[in-house]
């Protein structure tokens, strides 16, 4: 097994570009020493893969919620997404594929129950019961290091973890930099600053980071649009003038004019002279602009349009009843390892001493999909809102 592992990291040694993050470069939080032909990266994905939280993105919203329509985003298929177009863009560019792929799977597996409506709500909810907030960035990193497997977390590359941490794609960056000197004490600064300043800007530590960044926005923006436009919320001839012209009316020619775009712009070679070493990935200033002006139009007529929204206080009044529910489970009992109820009683000790009830009940209502979100709301009495 050796052999082969060394065989395959010489042979991506050769392949890949000089500013490619090998396979070899990855950095655990715990060394492991287990004999496996897999590569770091390529260990992370399947790790991320065969997660819980990965499972459970199959019921979680993208978008539109309580819709009962099959052609619609669940956030399973959007991380796929990104996931391909990343590659995709990681092949020309001869970067890592396999770190590309283990950031895009896990990117958003911190998003709770409704999609951003219900990241708003627990964030509300947690700065209420004295946590920091609720970014599902963050809680990404802290399903996959803190969490999954009863607690002690699936010892991710740092390279992994904080790709997730920096994917920002609703944050409008036309060229994104890599900041190559980051270490595991880099990663938890980052947490706590990122919770303390919710406006402050992340940047990946490796271009393949920078990659699934970009890719994140590429594969939402014109799908979003598709699936307005099945809902019936809006008419393809409805998108603005100049991005139909420049970038096209359906999804799959938005892509194609975007990542045509980043591989022309972005510069990704190692060579002499005062730019040297400068690398970074980006948009043309046109497209960066068609990009903007394409986000206001999906923010107008989509993202804030009340149709998306369907008993949006109805689903606030659940994650409330919730929330001061599973805190009174674990508050009224002396000790969490007695505490009711199946999550909390099959987390490690380690888990349970180092979270507080807020941390562990905001954990919890994270990891929910949809319909158990609604289905445990309705257990304590709440009203609850039907599909449409």
């Amino acid at each position: 097994m050796v052999e082969l592992l060394v065989d395959l990291n010489r042979e991506e040694a050769r392949r890949l570009s000089p500013l490619a993050c090998l396979s070899g470069d990855g950095i655990r939080r715990q060394p492991e020493d287990r004999m496996d032909y897999r590569q770091s990266f390529a260990q992370d994905c399947d790790r991320i893969l065969h997660s819980r939280a990965y499972a459970r993105y199959i019921d979680k919203t993208q978008v539109f919620s309580l819709v009962s329509n099959d052609h619609i985003s669940h956030r399973v298929l959007h991380v796929q997404l990104v996931a391909r177009i990343a590659r995709t863009i990681g092949r020309f560019l001869r970067l890592n594929e396999d770190l590309i792929e283990a950031i895009a799977l896990g990117h958003d597996i911190g998003h709770p129950p409704f999609g951003h409506e219900g990241e708003r709500i627990l964030d509300t909810l947690c700065r209420r019961y004295g946590l920091a907030g609720f970014f599902h960035n963050i809680q990404s990193v802290q399903f996959l290091d803190r969490v999954e497997r009863r607690g002690r977390g699936w010892n991710l590359c740092l390279q992994v973890l904080d790709g997730i941490l920096c994917h920002d794609g609703e944050a409008h960056t036309t060229r994104l930099v890599p900041q190559r000197t980051k270490d595991f004490s880099s990663l938890d600064r980052e947490i706590r600053e990122k919770e303390c300043n919710p406006l402050q800007t992340l940047f990946p530590m490796t271009l393949e980071g920078c990659v699934v960044r970009m890719a994140d926005t590429i594969a939402y923006i014109g799908r979003d649009i598709e699936d307005a436009i099945e809902l019936g919320l809006i008419d393809r001839c409805e998108i603005p003038r100049s991005c139909a012209e420049k970038l096209g009316v359906t999804n799959g020619t938005i892509v194609f004019s975007l990542v045509t775009d980043l591989l022309t712009h972005s510069r990704h070679v190692r060579d002499e002279g005062p730019e040297a070493g400068r690398d970074y990935l980006g948009f043309g200033r046109e497209t960066a602009d068609l990009l903007l002006e394409l986000k206001a139009f999906n923010y107008e007529r989509i993202y804030h349009n009340p149709a998306c929204k369907p008993d949006l206080e109805m689903i606030r009044a659940c994650y409330c009843a919730l929330f001061e529910h599973f805190m009174h489970i674990l508050e009224c009992e002396s000790n969490k390892q007695t505490a009711s109820g199946i999550f909390f009683t099959s987390m490690t000790d380690e888990y349970r001493d180092s979270h507080s009830s807020a941390a562990i009940v905001r954990d919890y209502l994270a990891g929910m999909t949809d319909d158990f979100f609604l289905e445990q709301a309705r257990e304590i009495g709440c009203p609850i809102p039907e599909r449409t």
